[in-house]
């Protein structure tokens, strides 16, 4: 890998010779701008405001501008007299634990690599340390014009430097936090948590850019001069969340499902074999016979009518049964076989038979 800068480590009174590699490369495609017309290249070119001119890059310097808007000239020349002890020199400063580091700091990532064999020793006693430290170093440096800040740390058998921004560089996240107070429910808590259960961990190296692919292969279809095949549309991801609790259920299931599981978290292919598919069967509806169709709280027309025509024979049969009864009970002129559903009804059939029994006397005492 091509080195993009050569110094030295300053450990204490040790000095090691190293190169700066990059340790990143990106990978995204990257696109020109043309004349949609004739598809002609589109570019920029330097020109000087005053003479309204191409100037070429020979005749380009530095120019700091003031608050008045007038430029001053910065030369080279300026810039390599500035007292900066970390011009050639990445100096160490401290060694902290790695977590006092806020991630928010960091930036582009470098490789540090021994400069020759004299550099070996010195290097790898610097690495041994921080490995058995299990601590970071805190170093200082100056890159493109300017000095930075970084974080040495051990990758592999390598040291590598991660460029953190300044403490001053970070902002305060003020308003962004959301202003209403919201309370969040254990039962949303715990969906929450068996979300992030069944989502897992990921082995980092098996993500990959699917839109750089889709790129590519638009590109490709493009140069071979076919029509690219049609992929769906990827949703907006500004839907509203109407339904927290069911929200978190649904991406509960959909997590399980993907990984192989039952909605209860059962594995799949413990239950029906593996590289089975699981089956939804729908629940069957009941009868409507059974359990009559309501709409705005009253019972359908039909079903109505044929319950009020039961009611209605249920009524006539009981009238009739007592009918009967109170008929055979005034007849017989007693009450021992005389048997009644109500107390109301045994209680008048007595009265009926007492009456008769005092005018049978009275018709005897005449004669």
């Amino acid at each position: 890998m091509r080195s993009i800068w050569n110094g030295a480590i300053s450990f204490g009174l040790v000095s090691i010779p190293i190169k700066l590699v990059n340790a990143t490369e990106s990978h995204s495609v990257s696109f020109r701008q043309i004349h949609t017309e004739d598809g002609g290249r589109i570019r920029y070119r330097k020109v000087c405001e005053l003479e309204e001119r191409e100037v070429p890059s020979a005749e380009i310097g530095k120019g700091y501008e003031d608050a008045d808007g007038s430029i001053i000239p910065i030369t080279d020349q300026d810039l390599a007299t500035l007292p900066i002890p970390t011009a050639k020199t990445i100096e160490i400063v401290a060694f902290v634990p790695a977590d006092r580091i806020d991630p928010l700091q960091m930036g582009a990532a470098y490789y540090l690599a021994a400069s020759g064999t004299p550099a070996a020793k010195p290097y790898t006693l610097l690495r041994e340390a921080l490995k058995r430290s299990q601590k970071v170093a805190i170093a200082k440096f100056a890159l493109r014009g300017r000095e930075r800040l970084g974080m040495l740390r051990v990758v592999d058998d390598v040291i590598a430097m991660h460029g953190l921004l300044w403490p001053d560089e970070i902002r305060a996240p003020e308003g962004v936090a959301p202003d209403s107070e919201v309370t969040v429910r254990d039962a949303e808590l715990d969906l929450a948590d068996a979300l992030m259960d069944t989502l897992g961990e990921v082995d980092i190296n098996t993500l990959h850019d699917d839109y750089r692919e889709a790129v590519e292969e638009l590109v490709a279809a493009k140069v071979d001069g076919v029509t690219p095949a049609e992929r769906a549309p990827a949703g907006d991801g500004g839907g509203k969340v109407i339904d927290l609790l069911a929200a978190l259920e649904n991406s509960v299931r959909e997590a399980r499902t993907a990984r192989g599981e039952h909605a209860d978290g059962a594995d799949s292919d413990s239950d029906s074999g593996a590289g089975s598919v699981a089956e939804v069967t729908p629940l069957a509806r009941k009868s409507s016979r059974a359990t009559p169709k309501q709409v705005g709280g009253k019972k359908s027309t039909s079903t109505a009518t044929s319950s009020a025509k039961k009611k209605a024979s249920a009524k006539s049969t009981a009238r009739k049964t007592t009918a009967k009864k109170t008929t055979t009970a005034k007849s017989t002129g007693t009450t021992g076989t005389t048997r009644t559903t109500g107390t109301k009804k045994t209680a008048a059939a007595k009265k009926s038979t007492a009456k008769k029994t005092t005018g049978a006397g009275r018709r005897k005492a005449s004669a």
